[in-house]
């Protein structure tokens, strides 16, 4: 939590414990410390209070320091999962300070010795890395910012997965490029705060903002620590990093120093990018539009959850990422687009590929905790299950080959990086884990029992010993009493361990030779005596032993194919991503047939022609509640040949006009990102920026009301939107007087027209705006149809050329159920209004909008201010000051 670090208590006097408590504290003083105690994870002071507050578990006491108890409350280790979770939802940073060793160890070095611990790692929320605490179908990110004369770049860190990017961006960019990334935690230099642009971005985020100190983000010092966290001599093969994008990524490199204690994560190399390879799309838009998330925060009725096919957590990932950031170059799309096609077009290859997919778990997830110490048996199953798909899968393909039609380079790519199983090196790591992994995988290695019987003969031979002690005594019993003749019984106490027991008469000959020579005396009593022999003291220890050395044989094996798994890293991690490449393929097709989605033609017009075109989350509620969408056309050219540049969108309430909207912008952004689209045919121009201004919300947070974050959304669009453009705008201007919308209505379509000149939609009701189509050049009237039946309103949701007639509210207040007699008064209210003389304000009067202030009349100066200059100030005395304000005041008119 983004708080004054708390005060630490004075070490002096602790006991060793508690020094050590101390110790840990010092070093994350803005961190709960979770500090391990055997069985549990405990807190101490003013960590105790927060977390107990935070978690709602008891705070009791342990102990005392400086004549004081000890606060204290504590997690139980099995569970430290769902309270970490807990604690970082709440905002806080967690150090986790581990055992280090087993108290046994630790009395080696001295009966009073204790138990060595250190922090193995700082969780913060774009830290995360275990299952528990992560969404499987969504990113979590680490982000930062970094601004160096005048640039600005951020760069973003997927631990979980290795995956790192940096682009550059515009001061003015940096909302809808961290908007894009949905980053959990922002690493921001703590100078930046004082930059208007940096903040307001920033505020809009919604992670948790940690500041940096800004030495963290110099470029020598970045550049050093980026070398030291990839292990190279030289940054070159990164290409020309800029001075912004070292520092943003040197950020995130001195965060993960202290927060991973030192490990090295398994990263991929940075993938540059700019504000020229994606769509902008900014906070407000995506929230309107509801790419990813509902405006309530959840997932489903979101446009991400309309369209997910896909069968693996990659793939979900992977296809959210390309909603989020559509592309701009039309080669890039059509390489997508190619990849869905070929998959439409081989329906049972896609099933059969996708089956297979079902079974590939999240190797990339999984190759990040190995890399960092905390992955575990399972990690290496998902390992070996992704490989040994992508080697199915291979052969699904080869199996059906088709000349005519070749898998297109996307799906190519694809294959060749599932296909790097097949390289020797990784081909016998497959085989090791394939031969070596059991069938039941525990999450951690020291939980044991995940190495297959028949790997380690010296496994098999402790195994024994532990799990069948009883048949191995049984048998060397039966053995001695074949030797000897005697009917000898070996027992078992916890003194003597393992012995060979006897009568007295039965034991005589075992004194005499030859026997005693392997028999050794141990014990006699009243009527029995105990002996041993060589054999059965070593097998004593190794019984006791055998857990102890199974354990630590299976932990040795886990490490080894753990460093194997690591050095291979970056082809397992080639092979995570063409795994989720062909599951975005092939589930964005399956979702094409099931929706009847077409593939959209894109083009470097401005051109905008929808057919029959339908909205993707209405159309799917709707379809399950029985009952038909209907399709709608709108063409749009921002040339201004083929059709109008801006639409003005007018019709009753509910007849449809947001959703009409929307569903148009929402056809770009499956488009750019490669995906099909609902519609009969879709005629795209490239857009470089989609701006929504639709639906009411307030930012009170802020101190703005509704109008105020509307005007200041509006101010955003009228300022940055290009010829290249998307806009949709409804209801300009509701919330203030009428005169005072309809007036700035009237000038923002005014400005997109005229300034801005880009594709756009306008929906309103205020109808005077109707006849901007007869005084501007590309302006075009659409209306949503309705009809009157019987007194009541049918809503078509058709979209016709044409303004609407009216607006019908009050046949919408009825059908809302607002009381009849409510609704009768209003009829006639409306009546007498409409019966009224038209509106003093002359609107076929109004100028068009004017970019430019008139320039104010030129005038000489005036009779005082001629006599001003003629004054000689520094001449003058007391008496002629006065004498000339009092001859001043009199030249006033």
């Amino acid at each position: 939590m983004n708080a004054p670090a708390a005060l630490i208590p004075d070490p002096a006097g602790a006991t060793p414990v508690m020094a050590q408590y101390f110790e840990a504290k010092a070093r994350q003083p803005d961190a709960l410390v979770f500090f391990r105690m055997g069985d549990f994870y405990e807190l101490f002071f003013d960590d105790a209070a927060k977390a107990a507050a935070a978690l709602g578990i008891a705070m009791t006491h342990r102990g005392t320091h400086a004549g004081q108890p000890i606060p204290m409350a504590g997690v139980p280790a099995h569970a430290a999962e769902a309270y970490l979770a807990k604690l970082i939802r709440a905002g806080f940073k967690v150090a986790v300070c581990e055992q280090m060793e087993n108290p046994a160890e630790a009395k080696k070095r001295g009966s009073k010795s204790v138990v060595h611990r250190e922090v193995t790692r700082v969780v913060t929320p774009g830290t995360l890395t275990e299952d528990g605490l992560l969404d499987a179908r969504g990113a979590n990110r680490l982000a930062a910012v970094a601004i160096r004369a005048g640039q600005a770049a951020v760069a973003s860190v997927e631990l979980s997965t290795g995956e790192v990017e940096v682009m550059l961006a515009a001061r003015d960019g940096l909302a809808a490029a961290l908007a894009a990334l949905q980053p959990s935690e922002v690493l921001v230099p703590d100078r930046l705060f004082a930059d208007e642009a940096a903040s307001a971005a920033l505020k809009s985020v919604g992670g948790l903002v940690q500041p940096m100190p800004g030495a963290l983000a110099e470029p020598s010092a970045s550049e050093a620590r980026l070398k030291r966290l990839y292990g190279v001599d030289t940054l070159d093969g990164f290409g020309e990093l800029g001075g912004a994008e070292v520092a943003a990524l040197g950020l995130i490199a001195a965060h993960l120093e202290t927060t991973q204690a030192g490990r090295l994560p398994a990263l991929r190399p940075p993938r540059r990018a700019g504000e020229a390879d994606v769509m902008a799309i900014d906070p407000a838009t995506r929230a309107s539009l509801e790419i990813e998330k509902t405006q309530s925060g959840g997932r489903d009725g979101s446009l991400l959850a309309a369209i997910d096919r896909t069968v693996t957590a990659g793939g979900a990932r992977l296809l959210a990422a390309r909603l989020a950031r559509p592309l701009l170059r039309v080669e890039a799309i059509e390489a997508r687009l190619d990849a869905v096609e070929w998959f439409a077009g081989h329906r049972s290859l896609r099933q059969d590929v996708r089956e297979v997919l079902r079974g590939c778990g999240d190797m990339a997830r999984g190759l990040s905790r190995l890399a960092l110490g905390r992955g575990g048996p399972r990690d290496l199953g998902t390992i070996r299950d992704g490989l040994r798909a992508g080697h199915a899968i291979g052969a699904l393909v080869a199996a059906h080959p088709d000349i005519l039609d070749p898998p297109p380079p996307e799906v190519g790519e694809a294959l060749d990086a599932l296909n790097a199983a097949l390289h020797p090196d990784l081909a016998a790591f497959l085989a090791a884990l394939e031969q070596g992994l059991g069938a039941d995988l525990p999450a951690q290695p020291r939980d044991g029992g995940f190495v297959a019987a028949g790997v380690r003969p010296e496994l098999d031979q402790a195994r024994a010993l532990r799990d069948d002690s009883r048949r191995v005594i049984a048998a060397l019993e039966a053995q001695l009493q074949a030797e000897t003749g005697i009917s000898l019984k070996v027992r078992h106490n916890a003194v003597l361990g393992y012995f060979v027991e006897a009568t007295a008469k039965q034991a005589e000959p075992l004194f005499a030779p030859p026997l005693n020579a392997a028999f050794i005396h141990r014990q006699t009593l009243a009527n029995q005596v105990r002996f041993t022999t060589v054999e059965l003291a070593e097998l004593d220890a190794k019984i006791a032993q055998a857990a102890e050395r199974a354990l630590a044989i299976e932990v040795e094996t886990f490490e080894v194919w753990r460093a194997q798994a690591v050095a291979a890293a970056a082809a397992i991690q080639g092979a995570a991503e063409g795994a989720a490449r062909l599951d975005v393929a092939a589930g964005l097709a399956e979702w094409a047939e099931d929706a009847r989605a077409v593939r959209p033609q894109i083009e470097d017009s401005l051109a905008f022609e929808a057919e029959a075109a339908r909205h993707p989350v209405v159309e799917a509620a709707v379809t399950r509640a029985g009952e038909p969408f209907t399709p709608n056309d709108c063409a749009l050219d921002g040339a201004g040949a083929a059709s109008a540049r801006l639409a003005i969108v007018t019709g009753p309430n509910m007849a449809g006009k947001s959703t009409f909207l929307r569903q148009n912008a929402l056809l770009a952004v499956l488009a750019q990102a490669g995906a099909f689209v609902p519609a009969r045919r879709l005629r795209l121009g490239v857009v470089d920026r989609l701006f929504s201004r639709v639906g009411a919300a307030d930012d009170l947070s802020r101190g703005r009301s509704t109008f105020m974050a509307e005007m200041v959304e509006t101010a955003a669009i009228l300022t940055q939107a290009t010829p290249r453009s998307l806009v949709i705008l409804d209801e300009i201007g509701r919330g203030t007087a009428t005169y005072d919308g309809l007036a700035i209505a009237w000038a923002c379509a005014e400005a997109l027209h005229d300034v801005n000149r880009c594709r756009a939609l306008f929906a309103t009701h205020y109808h005077e705006l109707a006849r901007l189509e007869t005084r501007l050049a590309h302006v075009c009237n659409l209306s949503l149809r309705a009809k009157e039946w019987n007194g009541d309103l049918v809503f078509l949701h058709e979209a016709a050329p044409g303004p609407a007639d009216r607006s019908y509210g009050v046949q919408v207040a009825k059908l809302a159920g607002v009381p009849a007699a409510v609704v009768a008064r209003a009829r006639e209210v409306l009546d007498r209004l409409e019966s009224q003389t038209a509106s003093p304000a002359r609107l076929d009067d109004l100028p068009l909008f004017a970019a430019t202030a008139p320039e104010p009349e030129r005038r000489g100066p005036s009779e005082v201010e001629q006599a001003l200059g003629g004054l000689d100030l520094d001449g003058m005395s007391p008496r002629e000051a006065m004498d000339a304000l009092y001859r001043l005041k009199g030249l006033l008119p």
